[in-house]
């Protein structure tokens, strides 16, 4: 993995900050507090996301940012010939692959399950690695010694044969779990074989069975046919007779309605006769009915006219008296603005008297509370002072001249009795003190007489200032409504001219006795008239009557003829009903007989069926259990392949961690060597893991901290190596922050040099600290500092020292990066 740009918006102090990182040694050198470590913060939440960054959410954007600013960090790296792009937001992140346009992941999560697997490596184990802070060096320190082989087994890969070897275990226990339940689930062999046995015997019963029942179908079916012709012809003689009757039935029911209908157009003749005598007169009275209604309906309008003439009177009325009420209510509203001026005068005298109470009622209520407290506090000191006096005079009383003195510790002697006497004397004035404290108590503990008078008068002055604020307020509505009064009248006037216009355009001369006599007469003549014209409807049927009556004499002359011919064709049909029943039960015999006999033959052929169903299921229970037993031979011999490969892969574990310790000593003992001008040559691991430095051939029993933090740095120096030469991820990474503080000159300078001959196996080394002295012997600086004004960071390239120890760039003259967020916290990314 090989960095190659950065971006932060809005992240912590940094508020836009753009880096590049090239191949070689570069250092990222600033004061602590500065924003050094949220770089690299940086780096891990665009490959992991929130875990990895440190605090909340709301913690990672930039105290001084616009609300709702947007939180973003860019990333791009090369890894395994690809280049990789990261962009992740509080909200979103995404992945582009080779300068592609379509991100190949566009969620969070997805984006960091995506990195992981290519990465091949866990946030932890990532920043036990590849991401080396100061108070990670000793990581191993820290753990148990199972536990730090098994930290070295997976930081270099070797988990993965663990993996495997489990994943081939779990095959094992499935194999095997699937072997038992082949077992335990296969039949018996011998069962299945007399299964067969029975079925074969149980067909052969079946058939035979079947070829007797199909013999008997026949004969049965022979003696139906015979008899079912005359079977068939004596229905047919039977279904006819029935026939004809079912029409003489019909015949008949025709004949009685066609008489019914025959009175009924009797009955109408007559009824037109007689109406055709009264329609005349009828229509006489009729003609008048026009004139009527004419006189009817101009009547009517004048009685609307007459009601709308008795509702504007009204109307005229109710208006008068309104105008006189506000005319009346006017003349009482002329007295508002004196009374107005008057109640304000008051109100603000009552206002002024109440706060000058209120301020007196305060000074007394403050005075009383004072005084009860400083009473009650005095009584309270006064009876622990009591108790410690009477505690200290019953003490000197038990002892004696014996009792220590209370200031010297020394026995007192003949000082005693002078000094029980002084206590005595002080014990009795406490004590009256005491009852005098405790009656200033009980008389201050109910509120003095003129406590009570004031706030008397406080509440009798609150209680009218609220009377004349209520009077005021009805004064003021009382002026609002005088006001209003003026419109009110101005709008009554005018609709008392409008009322009056409107009586004068209403037509008069209304009779309301003629208006009831029209109303009558209109009600009798409309009843004859509409009895006219029933009388004329009757009399225009009349034609179609007497045709309707020719027509139904007809069809009865008709009906009657049909019904001597059907009785004439049921008298010739020659069966009866005692042949038709013999020959019905003859065949009804016959025909349950051959009923029997297919029923005997389904149930024989079923029978074989079934026969034939069980010996194909014994047949097929035997090729299963042959199939069986091959499945399981099968399993058999994936299982013991299984049992192979997992002992197999015990001995390849055994043998790497037999080769890892002193392999993992060689290198970081060469390290040591570099490191130390050769003082320190060798570092060994004893059976638990446990560092040791060697001197002269023996474990240097007590090393100083500087140098337990430099073989610390060895060591990890020594697993980054060892990972990435066997772990198979080609990683060119190597971060390390804040390694430098407990390390001489001499060293710092022997781990920079020692740093720039590992560019061969970590093209890319990043080292962060605070101490400007490593700058000799870098490639690359950048100079981070912050800006207390703007509240962020700023972040700007720097030039490393030349060989004479003078800086050919510095951080104030070269251009600014970048800036932005919160104070830096200086604790390594390794801690997150």
């Amino acid at each position: 993995m090989r960095l190659l740009s950065l971006r932060l918006q809005n992240f912590r102090q940094h508020v836009d900050t753009r880096l590049t990182f090239d191949r070689g040694l570069t250092g990222i050198i600033g004061p602590n507090g500065s924003g050094k470590s949220t770089l690299l913060e940086a780096i891990a939440w665009a490959l992991y996301g929130n875990p990895a960054a440190r605090g909340t959410r709301d913690s990672i954007r930039f105290s001084r940012a616009v609300g709702r600013a947007p939180v973003r960090v860019e990333l791009t790296f090369e890894l395994a010939g690809h280049r990789y792009r990261v962009l992740r937001s509080l909200n979103n992140a995404e992945c582009f692959l080779d300068g592609g346009d379509t991100p190949i992941a566009n969620t969070i999560t997805g984006v960091t399950e995506l990195l992981q697997r290519r990465l091949g490596m866990t946030r932890a184990e990532f920043f036990h690695t590849y991401f080396t802070g100061q108070k990670e060096l000793d990581v191993m320190a820290a753990l148990g010694p199972a536990e730090r082989a098994r930290f070295l087994s997976r930081v270099l890969g070797y988990d993965r044969i663990s993996g495997a070897q489990e994943m081939a275990r779990e095959r094992r226990r499935a194999l095997q779990a699937e072997i038992n339940g082949l077992r335990q689930g296969m039949a018996d062999p011998d069962a299945i074989w007399r299964a067969v046995a029975e079925a074969e015997a149980r067909v052969a019963v079946a058939r035979t069975r079947a070829v007797e029942a199909e013999q008997g179908r026949t004969v049965a079916a022979e003696q139906l046919a015979a008899l079912t012709p005359r079977w068939e012809d004596a229905q047919a003689q039977r279904e006819q007779a029935q026939q004809l009757l079912a029409e003489l039935r019909v015949a008949e029911n025709e004949a009685l309605s066609l008489a019914r209908d025959l009175e009924r157009l009797d009955r109408e003749l007559e009824a037109m006769e007689r109406a055709s005598q009264e329609l005349a007169p009828l229509q006489e009275a009729v003609r008048t009915l026009r004139t009527v209604r004419e006189d009817l309906a101009a009547l009517d309008a004048l009685a609307g006219a007459d009601a709308r003439r008795q509702a504007l009177l009204e109307r005229v009325r109710a208006t008068t008296d309104e105008q006189a009420k506000l005319v009346e209510r006017a003349a009482r509203l002329e007295s508002a603005p004196a009374l107005e001026k008057e109640t304000v005068q008051q109100l603000a005298t009552l206002r002024q008297a109440l706060v000058d109470v209120e301020r007196s009622l305060e000074r007394e209520r403050t005075d009383w509370a004072r005084d009860r407290q400083e009473a009650e506090t005095r009584l309270e000191a006064l009876r622990t002072q009591y108790a410690e006096l009477v505690e200290q005079q019953e003490r000197l009383e038990g002892l004696g001249e014996d009792s220590p003195c209370p200031t010297c510790g020394r026995p007192l002697g003949a000082s005693y009795r002078g000094v029980l006497d002084l206590l005595n004397e002080q014990v009795e004035t406490v004590r009256v003190d005491g009852n005098y404290y405790r009656q200033r108590v009980e008389q201050l503990t109910a509120p003095p007489a003129s406590l009570d008078a004031l706030d008397q008068q406080r509440r009798q002055l609150q209680h009218e200032v609220v009377t004349a604020e209520r009077r005021h307020m009805r004064i003021q509505h009382a002026l609002q409504e005088a006001a209003e009064l003026v419109d009110r009248l101005a709008k009554v006037e005018a609709q008392l001219v409008e009322v009056t216009a409107q009586l004068a355009a209403l037509p008069v001369g209304y009779d309301a006795e003629r208006h009831v006599a029209l109303r009558a007469d209109a009600a009798r003549l409309q009843t004859l008239e509409t009895q006219a014209a029933r009388v004329g409807a009757l009399i225009e049927r009349e034609l179609a009557t007497r045709t309707e009556r020719a027509r139904v004499l007809g069809a009865r002359d008709h009906t009657r003829a049909r019904l001597l011919d059907l009785e004439a064709q049921r008298a010739a049909i020659g069966i009866d009903d005692q042949a038709y029943g013999a020959v019905r039960d003859a065949y009804a015999v016959a025909s349950t007989e051959a009923r029997r006999a297919d029923l005997d033959a389904l149930a024989a052929a079923g029978e074989a069926e079934r026969a034939r169903a069980a010996l194909e299921a014994a047949e097929q229970g035997r090729r299963e259990l042959a199939r069986l037993q091959a499945v399981l031979e099968g399993l058999e011999t994936d299982k013991r392949l299984h049992d192979e490969l997992d002992r197999a892969l015990t001995d390849v574990r055994t043998d790497l961690n037999f080769q890892l310790r002193p392999e993992l000593s060689e290198i970081a003992s060469g390290f040591l060597h570099d490191l130390t001008d050769g003082r320190y040559t060798s570092l060994e691991f004893d059976e638990d893991y446990r560092l040791l430095v060697m001197e002269d051939g023996l474990p240097k029993p007590v090393i100083s901290g500087g140098e337990e933090d430099l073989c610390n740095l060895v060591l990890r120096l020594a697993i980054s190596q060892m990972i990435a030469e066997r772990a198979g991820q080609a990683f060119s990474l190597l971060i390390l922050d804040e390694v430098f503080g407990s390390l001489d000159d001499t060293r710092r300078a022997n781990v920079v040099e020692l740093l720039r001959r590992l560019n061969d196996r970590f093209e890319q080394v990043i080292v962060i600290t605070h101490i400007e002295q490593v700058r000799e012997g870098l490639d690359r600086l950048l100079l981070v500092r912050y800006d207390e004004a703007a509240g962020a960071s700023v972040v700007t390239a720097g030039t490393a020292l030349a060989a004479d120890g003078e800086a050919t760039g510095s951080m104030d003259d070269e251009p600014a990066l970048a800036g932005g967020g919160p104070s830096d916290d200086p604790h390594s990314l390794a801690e997150v």
